[in-house]
This record gives C-alpha cells, sequence and structure tokens, in this order.
C-alpha cells in the first residue's frame, strides 16, 4: 500500500499524459504530490521528506514548465531528485557516524562498515546513472517514450537494483538470524 501511496503522483501523471497532455499531466502531479504530502500530514502528523522533496522539485519545474509552456523543465525534475539522492548518500560518508544505507537498513541487517560503505557507493553511482539515463531518453526519444521511461523504465530499472542489492546482502540476513538464534 505504501508504495502506491508514494507513487501516486507518477500514476496519475501518466494517466493524465494518456488521456491529455504534458501540461495536464504536470498539473495533476503537482496537484498529487500536494494532496500527498497534506494527506500524509493528517495521519502522521508529521510530513515524509521524500514527499517534500517531490512537492518541491514539482512546484518548481512544474510550474516552470506550465509557465513557460516547454515540457523540458519537467524532464529535467526526475534527474535532478536522483541527484540529490546521490548527493545525500554521498554526503552522508562524512557527515554523522554511519553512511546513510546503514542508518536505513542497520535495524534489520548487521554488516561491517566495508559492506555498508560499498553499498553506498553502489546507491551513489545508480542515482548518478539513472539521472543520465532520463536525460538521454528525455532529450533523444519521444515526448510519449520518456513518459512511459519516466513510469515502466525507471521503475523497472529501481526495482532490479533493489533485487540485486537484496542478494548481495542476503548473506548479512542470514548471518544476522544465525546469531538471534543462537542467543
Amino acid at each position: 500500500m505504501k508504495f502506491l501511496y508514494d507513487f501516486f503522483p507518477i500514476l496519475l501523471f501518466f494517466i493524465a499524459y494518456k488521456m491529455y497532455d504534458i501540461y495536464v499531466a504536470t498539473a495533476v502531479a503537482m496537484v498529487a504530490a500536494a494532496v500527498q504530502t497534506l494527506g500524509f500530514w493528517l495521519k502522521h502528523r508529521r510530513f515524509e521528506k521524500m514527499h517534500l522533496v517531490t512537492l518541491g522539485l514539482l512546484l518548481v519545474f512544474g510550474g516552470l514548465t506550465l509557465l513557460l509552456h516547454d515540457p523540458v523543465f519537467i524532464k529535467w525534475k526526475p534527474t535532478v531528485i536522483n541527484w540529490l539522492f546521490a548527493i545525500v548518500f554521498l554526503g552522508s560518508h562524512w557527515i554523522g557516524d554511519k553512511p546513510l544505507v546503514e542508518r536505513m537498513m542497520s535495524h534489520a541487517i548487521q554488516a561491517p562498515l566495508p559492506v555498508w560503505l560499498r553499498l553506498s557507493w553502489m546507491w551513489v553511482i545508480f542515482f548518478v546513472g539513472i539521472g543520465l539515463l532520463n536525460l538521454y531518453v528525455a532529450f533523444n526519444y519521444s515526448e510519449e517514450a520518456w513518459v512511459n521511461f519516466k513510469l515502466f523504465g525507471m521503475l523497472g530499472i529501481t526495482f532490479a537494483f533493489v533485487i540485486g542489492q537484496a542478494f548481495y546482502l542476503s548473506r548479512y540476513i542470514e548471518d544476522h538470524k544465525k546469531v538471534e538464534e543462537e542467543s
């Protein structure tokens, strides 16, 4: 359910694009992100950082797309988001005592620091790469191909990457379970 909630603006963007055009889709995504952010706040009395970042970038890039009637701005948004994530993951190597990926997952998996650092670097490279791939598709293929890639391609690539990460971490999950069973 959380997965659908998090991808609510992207799904509505895709549907609105197929029914109308890039400008209606952009406006729909902006409203959907605002509803998503407000809905999360009403339910939990706090904001989810990802929702705030998405909303902020949608308002800026979507606003420029609508104001200047130029879809180039909305095409840049996924790249900017992914590059911001790359910067955050990279910055976490020097800010705080643990890489961000370890902070997010150490409650479930116990692994040595070099594993967390390798994993963090993989995410940095992934986010930079997917951002570059978005720009390649956005500016070398049709607008419709980019919209399809934005939903299906980026989602599929991310899913495959996460599955690869799970395989990479699986030996540490098993080791963690053995330690718990022996206790």
